[in-house]
C-alpha cells in the first residue's frame, strides 16, 4: 500500500493512515509525504518505507510497485497536494481517498480512477453531491447512494450509523460507535484500515465494510473508558478485532 499525504502542518492524518495500513495485515507499506515529515515518520515506524516527496515527478515511481494507494490525509489543497493528487488519479490502482483528495474530487480538477472507494465525512458528500450537508444529513441513504453512482464508486458516508453503498446499489449500515469518536483522525485511521483490506485481495465494497466495522466498533470498546480517546488508540484494538474474525494463519 501507499499512503500519499502530508502537506505542512497536516504530516500527523498521514501517519495514522499509515500505521493503520500497517497494522492491518497490508505486507509493505510506503509513505509519500513532505520532506519534513519523513524523521517523525521513521521514528514512529521504522518498518515503513517513508519517502520525502518534493513533486510528482518522484511519486511515480512509489507507485508502480502498490497495488493499492491510500490518497488524501493531510494532503491539502495547495499546489504539492494537486500534483500529488493528480499523477494518483492516473494510476490504473485500487485506490482509497479520503479528505482534502474528497475536496479536489468536488472541485472538478481530478476525476476518480476506477475501483475506489471515496470516504466523505457529511460535509465533503455535500460538495461532493453540490446539495448542504442539512439535506445530505436528512436522508443519509438517498445521499449514499447517489455518491456511489455518481462516482462509479463504493461510498463510505461516514458519521453515526455509517453507510456504505456500492453502484450496484448494495447499502450496508454499521450499528456500531460511540460519542466517544467524534474526535481527529479517526477518518485517517479508516482510510488506512480499508486500503490494508484491499490490498490483501478484499473487493472494494467488502473492504469498505469490514474497514467500517472495525472501526465502529474499535470505538465503541474504547469509549467505554469515556471521553479523552485519540485515534491511535484505536489501531490496536482494530488489531485484535480483525484476527479474531480472521486468524493469519501459519
Amino acid at each position: 500500500v501507499l499512503v500519499i499525504g502530508g502537506d505542512l502542518g497536516f504530516g500527523g492524518a498521514a501517519l495514522l493512515s499509515t500505521e493503520s495500513t500497517l497494522r492491518c495485515g497490508a505486507g509493505m507499506v510506503t509513505l509519500a509525504t513532505r520532506p519534513e515529515h519523513v524523521q517523525a515518520a521513521l521514528a514512529r515506524f521504522p518498518e515503513v518505507m517513508s519517502a520525502g516527496i518534493h513533486s510528482a515527478n518522484q511519486l511515480m515511481g512509489l507507485i508502480e510497485p502498490a497495488t493499492v494507494l491510500v490518497v488524501g490525509p493531510g494532503l491539502g489543497q495547495h499546489s504539492w497536494g494537486r500534483s500529488l493528487l493528480s499523477a494518483a488519479a492516473n494510476a490504473e490502482r485500487p485506490q482509497v481517498w479520503d479528505a482534502d483528495a474528497l475536496n479536489q474530487l468536488a472541485a472538478g480538477r481530478v476525476s476518480l480512477p476506477k475501483d475506489c472507494v471515496i470516504t466523505p465525512h457529511p460535509g465533503e458528500a455535500a460538495r461532493l453531491l453540490g446539495i448542504s450537508t442539512k439535506d445530505v444529513q436528512a436522508d443519509r441513504p438517498a445521499a449514499a447512494e447517489a455518491l456511489a453512482k455518481k462516482y462509479n464508486a463504493v461510498c463510505v458516508l461516514k458519521g453515526s450509523g455509517s453507510l456504505i453503498a456500492n453502484p450496484a446499489g448494495e447499502l450496508a449500515l454499521a450499528d456500531h460507535g460511540h460519542p466517544a469518536m467524534a474526535t481527529g483522525g479517526l477518518g485517517d485511521v479508516l482510510a488506512g484500515v480499508i486500503g490494508a483490506l484491499m490490498a490483501q485481495k478484499m473487493s472494494a465494497y467488502d473492504a469498505a465494510c469490514l474497514g467500517v466495522w472495525l472501526h465502529a466498533f474499535a470505538g465503541e470498546k474504547c469509549g467505554a473508558s469515556g471521553r479523552g480517546m485519540a485515534a491511535a488508540d484505536l489501531i490496536p484494538v482494530i488489531r485484535e478485532l480483525l484476527e479474531e474474525q480472521q486468524p493469519c494463519l501459519s
